[in-house]
């Protein structure tokens, strides 16, 4: 993990940002010794987001089988 200044983080922005994502945390330390921690986000993906399958089967038969299953 690294530790820049404030001045030194402002003035590297991007570098700071890529080595956050690449490590997983940098300390940004101020001139009164407060000391602050960027970490990246975890991108986060529906869990509706799925593959698609080929299925050789038609939207009628779809709709058959959940009305089927929706009588019982």
């Amino acid at each position: 993990m690294h530790v820049y200044t404030y001045s030194e983080a402002r003035q590297k922005l991007a570098i700071v940002l890529d080595q956050a994502e690449n490590t997983g945390k940098v300390l940004i330390r101020r001139k009164d010794g407060r000391t602050f921690a960027l970490i990246p986000e975890k991108a986060v993906a529906s869990p509706l987001n799925v593959p698609t399958i080929k299925a050789k089967i038609t939207t009628t038969e779809i709709v058959d089988i959940v009305r089927e299953g929706r009588e019982r």
